[in-house]
């Protein structure tokens, strides 16, 4: 690394041990909100054991809230990095879980099978400690570049955004990206959803191409929103071809296919796709899925928020700082698809 990328990180992460306690002060103290029920639930899972010795395992974790007078269709938020993303935005401020139990939805935060408040798993595993993770939270959440720099404009705080660059990378833990535990956590996700009910699957990153495998396995996903989703499902010879890799795609039979033609998909991208050559392929690969959905009579659409007037948005889009403007788009998703009743 040259002396200059290192002066250039040495700044992004400058005030390790100086994070702000303002950072969690922003804006106006919102109105109370009222909770009508709430609590946790695990599914899925598998039991190993050695005569009578037994190992319950690989069960995901869901954590929900319903408010009063709460809306017939629920939001399943599925992330790819940790719930903290769900739950704030990048300065403190308001996140998905409640804006959206303001508005009357049910909320539920999944943790998939290995992943965050998730039960044991039934393999053993490795964990390294890999040095240069932080920086490519950087380029790959789009905040900034592989140089280090951030973009112009970029909806991350500027006022404490060391404190707030520290919360963002430092709430990540193992994903186990791999097809074997996409598929996993998927018919996890699907037992979760068939016990809680009718949902709409919003989901980040590779949370996306996991829900599409779990739509496959259940009725109870009625809609699937993904924002920037890098894995795809597509029918047997359409799509991307090669043999399934950490982020798929995943190639299924037609008919088994057409189950995600029965419900609308967004596709959301932030701004700056064009300056990556990975989301810029991405994006492409999710044309693809569009066009293969749509071909066979489904209601599948990219929702560019540059095109929508929403400028600087990262990969992480619910948790920038116009995540409220961003969260009346997916509200008009719902409304338009019938999703938001009472």
């Amino acid at each position: 690394m040259t002396g200059m990328r290192q002066a250039t990180w040495a700044v992004a992460l400058a005030g390790v041990a100086l994070a702000s306690t303002s950072l969690f002060a922003a804006g106006k103290t919102p109105a109370p909100m009222v909770i009508e029920r709430q609590g946790s639930f695990t599914a899925g899972g598998n039991v190993i054991g050695e005569g009578n010795r037994t190992l319950h395992c690989d069960r995901g974790f869901v954590e929900y809230q319903i408010p009063a007078n709460a809306r017939k269709v629920g939001l399943f938020l599925w992330h790819s990095s940790s719930t903290q993303v769900w739950q704030n935005r990048w300065d403190g401020g308001e996140g998905y879980q409640s804006i959206f139990l303001r508005r009357g939805f049910p909320v539920y935060l999944w943790d998939g099978p290995r992943v965050g408040r998730a039960n044991w798993g039934c393999e053993e595993y490795t964990y390294k400690a890999l040095v240069g993770r932080d920086q490519a939270n950087l380029w790959a959440w789009r905040l900034g570049g592989q140089d280090g720099k951030w973009f112009d404009g970029v909806q991350f705080p500027t006022k404490d955004r060391e404190a707030a660059w520290i919360q963002a990378t430092s709430a990540r833990y193992d994903e186990f990206d791999t097809p074997q535990n996409a598929h996993l956590q998927a018919e996890a996700a699907a037992k979760a959803i068939d016990r809680i009910g009718p949902v709409v699957a919003v989901t980040n990153s590779a949370g996306g191409w996991r829900a599409l495998l779990a739509a496959l396995k259940t009725d109870n996903i009625k809609a699937i929103v993904a924002y920037e989703t890098p894995g795809y499902v597509f029918p047997e010879g359409e799509g991307p071809q090669g043999p399934e890799a950490t982020f798929g795609p995943t190639h299924v039979p037609l008919d088994e296919f057409k189950r995600l033609t029965r419900i609308p998909i967004q596709i959301v991208f932030g701004d700056n796709v064009e300056k990556s050559e990975m989301w810029s392929g991405v994006h492409k690969q999710a044309e693809q899925f569009v066009a293969s959905v749509n071909k066979h009579g489904g209601r599948a659409e990219i929702l560019d928020l540059p095109k929508a007037g929403l400028k600087g948005n990262t990969h992480i889009a619910f948790a920038d700082m116009n995540n409220v403007a961003v969260a009346d788009l997916l509200s008009a998703f719902l409304k338009k698809n019938g999703l938001d009743r009472r």
